[in-house]
């Protein structure tokens, strides 16, 4: 199978954006930038693209222009394995962005982000229907996801 590769289109931001990442992901790196040239269409020398991983993952970051925007049709989840990595995630990613609903988050640069601790689809999705439920409706009362007070809800010890 062919690699799938997300290609992230910005507005003059992919170079800052990219190094935003790598700045939050472990064993993540700029792995190439190409630069516009005299053809254009942007400033010949201005960033093109930018080639980041995010710990394996490759991206693409493209310089080109403010005719597209991200919006939450497209989100990026981060599976954590604890609160501790969520609180992590959260608090960087959010930093200069917008906390949403239900563990969303929107960067700064506009890219939306699911911050979800693990064990949490197991709670949602538990056999017993009633704990599931209790759990899915902590959920929607929160911003960032304290898994915790998930755990207490599913329980129903909150």
């Amino acid at each position: 199978m062919p690699k799938i590769t997300p290609n992230l289109w910005f507005d003059g931001q992919a170079e800052p954006a990219a190094e935003f990442y790598i700045g939050i992901f472990p064993n993540s790196r700029i792995t190439g930038i190409t630069h516009y040239g005299e053809a254009g269409p942007g400033p010949a020398g201005t960033v093109l693209t930018v080639e980041f991983e995010l710990d394996g993952q490759t991206f693409i970051g493209i310089n080109g222009g403010p005719q597209f925007t991200f919006d939450e049709a497209i989100s990026f989840m981060i599976g954590c394995a604890d609160q501790e990595e969520v609180d992590y995630y959260w608090d960087k990613l959010s930093d200069g962005g917008e906390e949403g609903p239900c563990g969303w988050l929107k960067d700064k640069y506009g890219l939306s982000w699911q911050v979800v601790p693990g064990g949490m689809q197991e709670m949602l999705n538990d056999p017993d229907q009633a704990r599931g439920q209790r759990a899915m409706k902590a959920m929607l009362g929160m911003k960032k996801l304290d898994l915790a007070a998930l755990r207490a809800a599913a329980d129903g010890t909150a």
